[in-house]
């Protein structure tokens, strides 16, 4: 069967590892639950960049939407979060076992913000935290459906600026990659890169992390968008290609159109 897995196994929110054993060559996976989308981007250290580019990409900049800040509470996210058909051809379901989170301990002490994010922890914490799950529903039936995890996040005043301008950070000083260890043993991850990333909310910012599954190399991409105190993280992986995944445009921009 052919596992690509956007969705957190088992119900953790410790994306890759716990999920699906993604340390270096120790031959303990958990196995993968769920599956992701493998688009046509070329492979990191394939020789070739990603040409794909963000929407508008060449035209005026939109306008930059306003918003008025407040801190969400969990029962307010829910409410701003995607549904099922808002977005043609998706469906959308709460992520279960979502109370299970990782435990990542990175190496380098640069690379937290980017663990904390595999964690389903981000730093700095959130006041409150929805998840749910956006499943291609033309695929229904097939072994690699398209399953993308979405977990919005509220922040104290501050905190989501914060959050952002730290992984933007920690992608940059942990292009290299860097290793962690968890409960699960340890895991290794090859490399770090910036992806291009559709223009939503406030502030857009995407990028890949390389990890390892018995040698194999396991994308992992992660878009994360900013409106006023919300963030959402989108996480897509592949298990089967090696090509780098891809998080829809459509669900990204049709969710920060909701943040407030």
């Amino acid at each position: 069967m052919k596992v690509r897995t956007t969705v957190v196994a088992a119900g953790t929110l410790v994306l890759c590892l716990a999920a699906a054993g993604c340390g270096p060559d120790d031959g303990g996976g958990k196995g993968a639950g769920g599956k992701a989308t493998a688009s046509q981007t070329p492979a990191a250290g394939s020789g070739a960049e990603s040409t794909a580019a963000a929407p508008g990409a060449g035209s005026a900049p939109a306008p930059m939407p306003t918003s008025h800040g407040r801190t969400l509470t969990e029962a307010e996210l829910a409410k701003v979060v995607l549904t099922t058909d808002e977005v043609p051809g998706y469906a959308i379901a709460p992520l279960e076992g979502t109370d299970e989170r990782g435990t990542e301990e990175p190496e380098d002490e640069a690379c937290r913000p980017i663990a904390a994010i595999i964690n389903g922890s981000p730093e700095p914490a959130p006041a409150a935290t929805v998840f749910r799950t956006a499943t291609d529903t033309a695929e229904e039936g097939k072994d690699d459906q398209t399953v993308v995890t979405e977990i919005l996040t509220s922040h104290p005043k501050g905190g989501a600026e914060e959050l952002l301008r730290s992984v933007r950070d920690a992608v940059r000083d942990c292009a290299d990659g860097f290793r962690t260890t968890s409960e699960d043993g340890p895991s290794t991850y090859t490399e770090v890169r910036t992806l291009p990333a559709a223009e939503a909310g406030q502030e857009s910012f995407a990028y890949q992390v390389t990890g390892s599954l018995a040698g194999a190399r396991v994308p992992l991409v992660f878009h994360l968008v900013r409106t006023g105190s919300t963030v959402v993280t989108f996480y897509a992986a592949d298990f089967l290609t090696a090509r780098t995944p891809e998080v829809p445009a459509a669900l990204v921009t049709a969710q920060a159109a909701k943040l407030p």
